[in-house]
């Protein structure tokens, strides 16, 4: 920018050059793009070749640029799964959250959870199957640089046991079942779908979701439940 004087002396508001301030924006949003774009391609290696197996040079030759150019959005390998996963799990337990804040009571809660999981699956694929693949490696690298890893697993269970207790209370839930086993069996195959899950399939992700959510709280058999185990 240029500056010029007043007829008086006085120095007058800066002159912008023409452009300037939308060639500058435009060029931060294309750089954006680029970047989410890289995330993308690597993410979706990861799923498919496992995080320990995919390399730097494997990214950049799948995004058609040199390993060098990679570094200049990224330090390394391990800063992008970092964005797959914080991304994922930051939208998962915002979501969870404004879940509980509106629900009337527990079923209406772990309804609407269930729904959120099951709608994930097609966003966050790759992400979810980074943190079964790839647990337990990402935990162990030194640093502590993945800790928040248990920490949002922690804070997504309370919610969920916590949902299952008050169902219970409220006398909605059956209070002869495990609040954490229930969760676990719960999560597990929310997350196990992602592996035979196929977007444009029969069922989609909506439909996977209503079809559990009749299993869970109407059950598979007819008739009166205590009868069996008589």
């Amino acid at each position: 920018m240029n500056q010029r004087k007043t007829s008086g002396g006085a120095t007058a508001a800066p002159v912008r050059r023409p452009g300037t301030t939308k060639r500058t924006t435009a060029a931060g949003s294309a750089a954006s793009e680029r970047r989410d774009h890289l995330v993308k391609l690597a993410a979706e290696l990861f799923a498919r070749k496992g995080f320990q197996a995919t390399t730097v040079r494997q990214i950049a030759d799948e995004a058609g640029i040199l390993s060098g150019s990679l570094y200049h959005h990224f330090d390394s390998k391990e800063t992008i799964v970092d964005e797959v996963l914080r991304t994922f799990l930051e939208d998962l337990t915002a979501r969870y959250r404004a879940v509980l804040e509106s629900a009337d009571d527990a079923r209406t809660a772990l309804t609407e959870m269930v729904r959120i999981g099951f709608g994930t699956l097609e966003p966050h694929r790759a992400a979810i199957t980074v943190m079964q693949n790839d647990w337990n490696y990402l935990r162990s690298l030194p640093g502590d640089r993945f800790g928040y890893l248990v920490k949002a697993e922690d804070e997504v269970e309370r919610m969920w046991v916590e949902q299952i207790k008050h169902g219970q209370a409220e006398g909605l839930f059956r209070d002869d079942l495990d609040p954490k086993l229930t969760y676990r069996m719960i999560r597990d195959t929310i997350w196990v779908a992602v592996r035979w899950f196929r977007p444009g399939g029969r069922l989609n992700t909506t439909a996977l979701a209503e079809h559990y959510i009749t299993v869970l709280f109407d059950g598979l058999a007819i008739g009166d439940r205590t009868s069996h185990n008589a």
